[in-house]
């Protein structure tokens, strides 16, 4: 099974794909970020993150998505309805996709990858960084996040059939 997380924003989009083997391991296929630029109009920005992730998607072929679920903080109400816009493209390409979309609030992804719903960025890099066997924290943060999600999809939904 190929898990594709996504970290979700306008001006830097992480992204992890993992496989889960029939061994019961955990393999990274591919990790990295879509940025996009605060110059361009807001219809280029989601043009260029939905060509990304549309080769990205036929390249991989993920079994699923998982996105963060929207969060709103009142001081930052523009923060999360760019956020939005992006988000909304990954869902758009699930569905024309035919790829079961599953959204998790942050809590939740900590706390499945960590053990606690109040990590900090440093504890999930730690944890990615081990997990994975990885030599160093994969950079920018974007990218240990959408890890984090595509863990947390395994440890969730998966744990009882691994």
């Amino acid at each position: 099974m190929k898990i594709l997380g996504v970290d979700p924003g306008l001006a830097i989009m992480g992204y992890g794909l993992i496989e889960v083997l029939p061994q019961k391991n955990i393999k990274l296929i591919e990790a990295g970020v879509v940025r996009t630029s605060s110059k361009a109009d807001i219809s280029t920005r989601l043009k260029n993150i939905y060509n990304n992730f549309a080769d990205i998607i036929k390249e991989n072929k993920p079994d699923v998505v998982v996105l963060e679920k929207l969060y709103s903080h009142y001081k930052h109400p523009t923060t999360s309805i760019l956020m939005s816009h992006a988000r909304s493209v990954i869902c758009l390409l699930a569905g024309l996709s035919n790829i079961r979309l599953v959204n998790y609030a942050s809590t939740r992804i900590k706390k499945a990858v960590t053990g606690s719903g109040h990590a900090s960025k440093v504890q999930i890099q730690k944890m990615i960084t081990e997990f994975l066997h990885l030599k160093k924290a994969p950079e920018p943060v974007d990218v240990t996040d959408a890890l984090a999600l595509a863990l947390s999809f395994v440890y969730i939904e998966l744990r009882g059939a691994m």
